[in-house]
């Protein structure tokens, strides 16, 4: 039996979302897949790849410009495997307190790819975090950080389990 491959993509502005896609990949090694976890930018082709597991942050009301991108772009050879799809952004405790659905367009996405499902996880907001929003938001104390590597790594866990039960 072959190790199934699993890609796990992302589009990430200030770095929460990269760390959220490690995480998973994480989890998703110590449950035995073979994990490629890359910038959405930088992936050239999924034909690797028996499952994708695609996310963004969300900022405005809009899921990054890399991972709709790389939906776009790879499409064709997103609707023959498994893909699961996840957001970043709320910087408080909504994404672990109950669901938050998916922004208009990454929802267009994956009805598109018929997407085996998709989450939200809190973000985060520090003083290392670049950019005047950041800064904004620091001085107003209305920062911190919202990850729950409990949540990312259940989720990550809950797709091994899904992917062990197929063919």
């Amino acid at each position: 039996m072959t190790t199934k491959r699993i890609l796990v993509a992302y589009g990430s502005k200030q770095g929460g979302t990269a760390g959220i896609a490690d995480e998973i990949g994480s989890a998703l090694r110590e449950d035995g897949y073979e994990t490629a976890v890359l910038p959405a930018r930088d992936v050239r082709d999924v034909s690797g790849y028996e499952a994708v597991v695609v996310g963004g942050s969300v900022y405005a009301g809009r899921w990054h410009r890399d991972a709709s991108r790389f939906v776009r772009l790879h499409a064709e050879g997103l609707s023959d495997r498994p893909i699961w799809m996840f957001s970043s952004g709320p910087v408080d405790g909504s994404a672990e307190q109950h669901d938050l659905p998916p922004v208009r367009g990454l929802a267009r996405h994956m009805e598109r790819l018929q997407a085996r499902e998709h989450i939200t996880f809190g973000d985060s907001i520090t003083a290392s975090t670049p950019g005047w929003i950041a800064r904004y938001l620091v001085r107003h104390a209305a920062a911190g950080d919202f990850h729950s590597p409990e949540q990312i790594q259940g989720w990550a866990h809950h797709i091994s389990a899904e992917l062990a039960d197929r063919p």
